[in-house]
């Protein structure tokens, strides 16, 4: 694993703060503007105010509050550099209850062709340019990167469950119905034992890939600017949280697909060539196209709801021969390969410019919002998909390959607010 660090964690003082419940907000990239004001109006101290200002100017205005909050004592700095394991606790909509447990860490930042940090998804140039502007400005880490690492005997694991269950948290607050709770590790021989167990391990990029291209970037300027570069600077690392693939409470989500503005589509033409390469079943709704989903054993099978029907359909043969030979074998075993390939590039002439425009489609995570949008004549067409595993992201990230846009909803976001990290 690239070497992880403890650090010395920027916190809320409880005393002058407040309810931790009222302080953490989601990463900024899942924030909505109403939920934006929603979280403004929540305390005068919640993180939103340093992780997405609603001010003209908002990297001023978080870097101006850092400062502010550390006069007043709203925020402090550790004594001692520590690890913080971090287990959030939430139901599924299936009713089951799930734990993830995993720690916050400082991450030393390799460009991802040393291969010790790989990608699984493509950047965008905006969201870089956004948060390179609020490293500079705040010089903190306010959001993690969410990171996986494969460890089957889960012997760091064991070493924090430990720790976790014999000490009471620093943070226990819930939001959204998800439990969030922080400790921290600062005994020096527990730390590197930690190390020691995950020295071998190669850290994906699960989530955050554009804060972590943007630590790069930062890392690279502060470098140029600093004749004393050593290395160990606090630039060289970046605010991760680590997370075992192996851990039960690792969930993935899918990412639905909602087609608009295709111009002379006809929903009969459409199912028609469909019918070419996928066989195609007629389902009386949502709970029939879940169990449709639910039962299929195929990597390509896929919902889709028109104007007033719902289909399940399912590839006919193998993806080898509908798609770029270039294509990795890793990236050819995901559905929404040949979802993007086959049916919204070859079908419905939605390229790649366009989906990374979004000009034709919008990504939602729930299916019920799928069939909701079509029920109000939102979308043309709906596309319901099955979660990407864990193992197939691993895959495509060991063999330098990136996923399709907006391919993975890793269940909870890591929230803001509970530990920053200063990085000058």
């Amino acid at each position: 694993m690239p070497e992880i660090r403890p650090f010395r964690g920027l916190r809320y003082n409880r005393e002058t703060a407040g309810d931790m419940a009222n302080l953490i907000c989601p990463p900024y990239d899942v924030i909505p503007p109403s939920m934006q004001e929603e979280l403004y109006g929540s305390s005068p101290y919640n993180s939103i105010k340093l992780e997405l200002p609603m001010e003209a100017d908002p990297y001023a205005a978080a870097a101006e509050r850092i400062a502010e909050w550390l006069r007043e004592g709203v925020l402090f700095e550790e004594n001692e550099p520590a690890l913080y394991p971090y287990s959030q606790t939430f139901t599924d909509q299936e009713g089951r209850t799930h734990t993830r447990c995993g720690f916050f860490a400082a991450l030393r930042l390799h460009e991802f062709a040393e291969r010790k940090v790989l990608p699984h998804e493509r950047t965008l140039s905006g969201p870089k340019a956004d948060r390179l502007n609020l490293f500079r400005t705040t010089k903190t880490n306010i959001s993690a990167i969410f990171g996986l690492y494969a460890d089957e005997d889960g012997r760091a694991d064991s070493l924090i469950a430990g720790y976790t269950a014999a000490h009471e948290p620093v943070v226990d607050a819930m939001f959204q119905a998800i439990r969030n709770r922080l400790w921290r590790i600062t005994d020096p021989e527990l730390i590197a034992a930690v190390q020691e167990a995950l020295a071998e391990k190669s850290v994906y990029i699960a989530d955050g890939h554009h804060r972590y291209e943007t630590g790069l970037n930062y890392r690279r300027e502060r470098a140029a600017a600093n004749p004393g570069h050593t290395g160990d600077e606090p630039y060289n690392f970046i605010l991760c949280y680590l997370n075992n693939i192996h851990d039960r409470g690792l969930v993935v989500f899918p990412i639905h697909r909602l087609v608009h503005s295709v111009e002379g589509f006809d929903a009969v033409t459409f199912l028609k060539r469909l019918e070419e390469h996928f066989s195609v079943t007629g389902l009386a709704g949502r709970t029939e196209l879940k169990a449709y989903l639910d039962a299929s054993t195929s990597s390509y099978s896929y919902g889709v709801v028109t104007g007033g029907s719902v289909y399940g359909i399912t590839l006919k043969d193998g993806a080898a021969g509908l798609i770029d030979s270039d294509i990795s074998p890793a990236l050819q075993q995901l559905g929404l390969v040949v979802l993007h390939e086959v049916v919204l590039n070859r079908v419905l002439g939605i390229g790649q410019e366009a989906l990374a425009r979004q000009s034709n489609i919008v990504y939602v995570k729930d299916d019920a919002e799928v069939f909701r949008a079509l029920e109000e004549g939102k979308a043309q067409l709906g596309f319901v998909v099955k979660p990407a595993t864990v193992g197939q992201v691993l895959a495509v990230s060991e063999s330098g390959g990136v996923m399709p846009q907006k391919s993975t909803f890793f269940y909870p976001k890591i929230m803001t607010g509970l530990v920053f990290k200063p990085i000058d």
